[in-house]
């Protein structure tokens, strides 16, 4: 039997098991996530009651107990799997049950390092294999921990890591999907029914992207141990949804960001109804104040108060649709979209280098994700080369509808401000702020790049109040600012 390898022991936290459950609050907290004492109080409880024996148990117990947000829940696991990994330093592979060649055990066999082609085969006959799929992660977990070892370690300057990059390498991704597929046909057939192909391939892709995880999980566990969780917190803990910036967001990132609308924008209009309700008593009438007070030698007994006159102002929204900021400018249609119950009257512009009225994409009954992906497709939005310039958009803003802005409009401009070295027409956007009641631009980029390259934004900012506006959580505090009263 192989020798059993042990790793010297982690030191503990400065206050044992509970301060090291304080250690993870905190960590949850710099990712964003609001966990107060109450929650942590309640983590302590569920750590006394379950203990540390089944982890499944004590993951689903603290996530119970502080996550109020089920869209919070991939940051919380990473973390979880930071602060309370499944092993530490390299996982045993034999059992004393178990014989040298790990048969007739269901116990995975050491792996040749230098064997790569026995590695792949021995992943596919596990991912193939139907009747023990209910132990399928614990054979796969000490698979892959042999897999990192041998193939994910380097080097770096800063000491030995691991990568999973170089482990998904070795491991050949695609040619094991291939093999996996052919293996779950192979009870079929030379002619597969189709719905039995559609079925294996999609059980083949789910047993990949589990694989794909796994390998992750298995590198942070490790890198965590030789760099510091720090390291891995900076690097490798998947960000919320609401920090995420939109000029960085991958598709998959901005599809969950798109999820959060409805809420964020419930959030924002109970706020803003709660704002009106304190405001519904008015200001005070100094005049009929003073008025009323001769009654009473001059005393201000009897406070008048001014009728309220709450404002629901027309909303005008001009958008920059390009591919470089198209993320953000669809999450904020999505999002005034959803608010436009705060207002009398919405109307969308959409250009990129020039402008076209696509209100009607809006509508009560539209599907939102649809609307903003028809944009490009059915908008006369560029008619020029297909890059940026505001200036146009303008021109053919105020040329095409010169009578969409009012004393009555609010003016939302939406855009990183590049123009691309062209004539930024500044002119003819402070002509329709002067058209509108309020004006406000919100702009994607970090607040230390306006105004680098071909940003034209310093011009604009001297004309209408520019905000930073980088992330879904940074944008719908702008919002709320800027909501009517």
């Amino acid at each position: 039997m192989a020798p059993r390898r042990v790793r010297p022991p982690q030191p503990l936290a400065p206050h044992g098991l509970p301060g090291h459950l304080v250690e993870f609050v905190e960590a949850l907290r710099g990712q964003g996530i609001s966990v107060g004492p109450s929650e942590t109080v309640d983590a302590g409880r569920v750590l006394t009651v379950l203990g540390l024996g089944n982890r499944e148990a004590l993951r689903e117990g603290i996530a119970c107990a502080v996550l109020r947000r089920a869209d919070h829940r991939d940051t919380y696991d990473a973390l979880f799997d930071l602060f309370f990994p499944a092993a530490l330093g390299a996982r045993t592979v034999l059992d004393d049950e178990s014989d040298a060649d790990g048969e007739g055990t269901g116990k995975t066999p050491q792996l040749p390092p230098e064997d790569i082609e026995a590695m792949r085969e021995m992943l596919v006959q596990m991912l193939a294999d139907n009747e023990e799929l209910a132990n399928l992660d614990d054979r796969l977990a000490t698979l892959i921990a042999q897999i990192v070892e041998a193939y994910g370690r380097y080097t770096s300057s800063r000491g030995p890591s691991y990568s999973s990059y170089q482990a998904l390498k070795a491991m050949s991704l695609d040619d094991l999907e291939g093999r996996l597929l052919a293996g779950l046909l192979a009870p079929y057939g030379d002619e597969p029914m189709p719905t039995q192909e559609e079925i294996a391939k999609a059980l083949a892709a789910q047993r990949i992207a589990q694989l794909r995880k796994m390998v992750e999980n298995e590198t942070k566990r490790r890198t965590a141990e030789q760099l510091g969780r720090g390291h891995v917190q900076m690097y490798g803990v998947p960000q919320l949804s609401e920090n995420v910036e939109f000029l960085r967001a991958s598709g998959e990132q901005l599809r969950q960001m798109r999820k959060t609308v409805q809420p964020l924008a419930r959030t924002l209009a109970t706020r803003l109804a709660a704002r009106r309700r304190r405001a519904r008593a008015g200001e005070i009438d100094l005049r009929k104040t003073l008025r009323k007070s001769m009654s009473t030698g001059g005393v201000p007994i009897d406070v008048v108060l001014k009728k309220p006159h709450p404002a629901r102002p027309e909303l005008a929204v001009l958008c920059d649709v390009s591919g470089s900021v198209a993320g953000f400018s669809h999450f904020t249609l999505m999002l005034v979209s959803a608010l436009r119950q705060q207002f009398s009257r919405v109307r969308v512009f959409a250009f990129i280098d020039t402008t076209d009225e696509v209100t009607d994409l809006f509508g009560p009954e539209a599907d939102l994700a649809v609307a903003v992906q028809r944009i490009t497709r059915e908008a006369g939005v560029y008619t020029r080369d297909g890059h940026s310039d505001y200036g146009h958009a303008f021109v053919s803003f105020l040329d095409k509808y010169p009578n969409a802005l009012s004393p009555r409009s609010s003016l939302l401009v939406l855009g990183d401000g590049r123009n691309n070295y062209r004539n930024p027409e500044a002119e003819l956007l402070a002509h329709m702020v002067a058209a509108s009641r309020h004006a406000h631009w919100l702009n994607p980029e970090p607040r230390h790049l306006w105004g680098s390259g071909d940003s034209a934004v310093p011009k604009y900012q001297d004309i209408i109040p520019m905000h930073e506006c980088r992330s879904a959580k940074q944008l719908a505090a702008v919002i709320d600012g800027l909501l009517p009263v």
